[in-house]
């Protein structure tokens, strides 16, 4: 559930509210550079608890400057705010191709921080990687992320079935600009007239995790671009043999 950058909180609150009745869990997205206080920090989190919320995707926000104290993930967790309310279940993000604006040291502090914290405070947490369009990337990343001694699940983003055009667009925003160029050198693409299809690059990293044994957890995330009726009929129309027997490592975002 994401957090557009002029919503009201009130808004999520409600929809959170509608998930909850509808008898889904929600997971709101809390972005760190909306936040104008600690004091709003606090009322946000309580009316989550009071809704019946407890699992949060932390992000940093589309925002070019801070609206308040947190300008990123580690700082809305070191406010010790999430565990004095009691929401311990928390996803977080990390870059398998990098970020437009955050180089790639600043990255890997990040995502020792939050591994810190899930360590110290008992915290449930899971990452979710930018949206990627084959699995060499997120893979390498994977292998990096694991040697460095972070053990938390994974879930690899894939972006859901939409219109070419529409997609680089998205990929050129989100910083992943050399598979987007990659992908418009593939034949047949270049006039971006059809769409994209996640099919070969979630089944090749299904196969490929399928086969990696006392590792950590790995799914992968699904980015529906506001194409959630496209994106739920292509999920059911997955062959349970081609997922290693289950689809329970697939997740949407909404």
């Amino acid at each position: 559930m994401p957090f557009p950058p002029k919503g009201r909180w009130a808004d999520t609150v409600v929809a959170c509210e509608r998930v909850l009745a509808a008898g889904m869990t929600p997971v709101p997205h809390l972005p760190a550079r909306s936040v104008r206080s600690s004091g709003q920090l606090d009322d946000w989190l309580a009316a989550l608890v009071e809704s019946g919320v407890v699992s949060l995707m932390l992000v940093a926000g589309d925002r070019d400057t801070p609206a308040g104290p947190y300008p990123d993930t580690p700082s809305l967790l070191d406010s010790g705010l999430l565990a004095g309310h009691g929401l311990r279940r928390l996803g977080v993000t990390s870059y398998p191709e990098g970020h437009p604006l955050v180089g790639q040291a600043e990255l890997d502090e990040a995502l020792r921080r939050k591994t810190e914290y899930a360590r110290a405070t008992g915290s449930e947490l899971w990452i979710v990687t930018q949206f990627v369009f084959s699995p060499s990337p997120a893979l390498a990343w994977l292998a990096r992320t694991r040697e460095a001694g972070c053990t938390l699940p994974v879930r690899i983003g894939v972006p859901g079935p939409v219109a070419l055009s529409a997609l680089v667009g998205y990929a050129v925003r989100s910083g992943v600009v050399a598979s987007a160029r990659a992908l418009m050198r593939k034949p047949g693409l270049a006039r971006l007239a059809g769409s994209w299809s996640p099919t070969p690059v979630a089944l090749a990293l299904a196969r490929h995790l399928a086969a990696l044994e006392n590792t950590p957890a790995v799914g992968i995330h699904l980015f529906t671009f506001g194409g959630l009726a496209d994106a739920a009929e292509w999920l059911s129309s997955l062959p349970a043999a081609d997922l290693g027997g289950t689809a329970d490592g697939f997740h949407e975002k909404r």
